[in-house]
């Protein structure tokens, strides 16, 4: 009976939830089906499928043939159990993730109808996370945010509500959210916070109750602690390697880079990839008068406690995320999305008439979002501008296949794994590479010093640049991006060929997106210069960069 309450933890809900599931993750299956067999792409390919797959043919939770970042190992164990059953492909991964991503949804579904009730408001909450573009995006991905998301929903299913609450069954829940992603512990360490503070003034059984719930909220650092300590004997690192906690923690710690951060977090969290349509309705909402149900009352509305707990969870999340982390990655945010939509529908079914209208608008926002890239610098992991990256990778490793195999290659990550790691999906036999760190006239001019060390050049933007950048929060901005969050300018293809001394015989763009193949004519030059065209070929020793 115990175990039955953690998935049917109220009895308000119109449908069993394992009616439920198959809806949704078939939704997901068919909406994503082109998406299944892309290749791995990002930061999958830079740690999380090596991991996963250093686990699957060794057993090994610390990763062997990529740096160990300390992340915790349930993603990588997950994935292998589905690829000793099912095959290691693309797929089988892809629609592993999938099964996650549902079961956030989900969590989605339940929670909305824990703190308010309202089968047609948790309808349209969890229909909205699902098109959310970033939410579509890591659906499929492998990232270990997706994993961490669904978790953290479902320790908020029992852990939000103010009355009902399930303490033991979100430490659970909460504890594998730290083993899938080591800062989903914000969220219960938060609550509990939230608990303690609230146990100052109510009469002693209150305050027992409240310190109770919290000690069970922190239950969750057990197994993250233990976690840690078993890395650092292992490895004697506790946090990863040194490369990573410079770059993801030491770094960020500049008051003016946190602030920077901090902006940017707000409006990921308001704006980004048409998040302010349904954000801006909701506002104007608010100026309406509650709308009255068939009996003459009001709707019904969010408990004003939960409404402090979640506007509590998005700005520590959003500060947590503005200190820890290089890169300002929108999925570091995933499970606060859910929560941003629930508070927007919820006011558009309190105030709005014709509320559901309002909220197919904003679906179809977001659908655009999927295609459409917006007028400013993005992630392409932000949309389904990933697979047309992928895409654009695979046609340019073609290309480089069928005019110069064998070559030697000048390339920048991600392509560097891509080529050298055939178990990522994009080529059958790995390929000696020259790497550099992007495109940028500096690594372009070092290339150029260092020309006998590579015979071609597979060049990329790894950077989206907007052809024509409508919205720009102006040049100290834009300095800010570049000192602190790794913002460059790679060189026009044309310009890298030119500084390189080769020429361009490959190119192809997409909607800010292009790469390019340059060959070089090093035998000509060897014999006009009367030494060896093999000289100082020094083939790439294979280390990837940090993830």
């Amino acid at each position: 009976m115990r175990f039955k309450r953690i998935f049917n933890p109220w009895p308000d809900a119109p449908l069993p939830l394992w009616m439920i599931f198959p809806v949704v993750f078939a939704a997901l299956y068919a909406s994503h089906f082109g998406l299944l067999r892309v290749p791995y792409y990002w930061d999958e390919a830079g740690y999380y499928i090596p991991a996963a797959w250093d686990f699957f043919r060794t057993g090994s939770l610390i990763p062997i043939t990529t740096l160990t970042n300390a992340h915790p190992p349930l993603p990588s164990i997950y994935l292998a159990l589905w690829w000793k059953f099912s095959g290691f492909y693309p797929e089988v991964t892809r629609e592993a993730v999938l099964m996650v991503a549902a079961l956030g949804l989900l969590a989605v579904w339940r929670l909305t109808m824990r703190v308010l009730g309202v089968a047609s408001v948790a309808f349209w909450t969890a229909v909205l996370t699902g098109l959310y573009p970033i939410w579509f995006a890591q659906s499929s991905l492998a990232h270990a945010d997706i994993f961490a998301a669904a978790c953290s929903l479902w320790g908020l299913v029992f852990a939000l509500p103010s009355r009902g609450r399930n303490l033991w069954a979100a430490a659970l829940w909460f504890s594998a959210a730290a083993l899938c992603k080591e800062t989903s512990i914000a969220v219960p360490l938060t609550l509990a916070a939230i608990d303690l503070v609230e146990s100052f003034r109510p009469p002693a059984a209150v305050r027992f109750r409240l310190w109770r719930e919290a000690v069970w909220l922190c239950v969750c650092v057990l197994p993250l602690a233990a976690w840690y300590a078993y890395h650092f004997a292992k490895t004697g690192f506790l946090f990863g390697n040194p490369q990573y906690l410079r770059y993801n923690a030491e770094s960020t710690l500049s008051p003016l880079r946190i602030l920077a951060a901090f902006g940017h977090r707000i409006l990921h969290l308001t704006a980004h990839m048409n998040l302010f349509v349904p954000v801006m309705i909701a506002c104007a909402a608010l100026l309406l008068n509650p709308r009255l149900d068939a009996d003459g009352n009001a709707r019904p509305s969010i408990d004003p406690a939960i409404l402090r707990r979640i506007f509590l969870l998005l700005f520590v999340e959003a500060l947590v995320f503005s200190v820890l982390g290089g890169a300002l990655l929108t999925r570091y945010l995933l499970p606060m999305y859910p929560l941003v939509l629930l508070l927007a529908v919820s006011t558009l079914y309190r105030r709005a008439p014709h509320w559901q209208a309002l909220a197919l608008l904003s679906a179809g926002a977001f659908i655009a979002g999927l295609f459409i890239n917006p007028p400013y610098g993005f992630a392409p992991e932000d949309n389904l501008a990933y697979a047309q990256v992928v895409r654009m990778h695979l046609a340019g490793i073609d290309q480089l296949a069928r005019r110069y195999p064998g070559a030697t290659v000048l390339t920048a990550w991600p392509m560097t794994d891509e080529l050298a790691r055939p178990e990522l999906g994009y080529v059958k036999n790995p390929w000696d590479v020259c790497p550099i760190d992007d495109f940028t006239a500096g690594q372009i001019d070092r290339a150029a010093e260092e020309s006998e060390k590579y015979s071609a050049a597979l060049v990329f933007s790894t950077k989206y640049d907007p052809p024509s950048p409508l919205f720009t929060l102006g040049k100290q901005s834009r300095a800010l991006d570049e000192r602190y969050f790794g913002l460059h300018h790679d060189l026009p293809p044309e310009v890298i060929a030119l500084r390189l001394g080769g020429t361009l015989v490959w190119k192809q763009q997409d909607q800010g997106m292009w790469i390019a193949l340059i060959r070089f004519n090093r035998q000509v030059e060897a014999r006009l210069e009367g030494r060896d065209p093999r000289e100082g070929k020094t083939p790439w020793n294979g280390s990837p960069p940090t993830s």
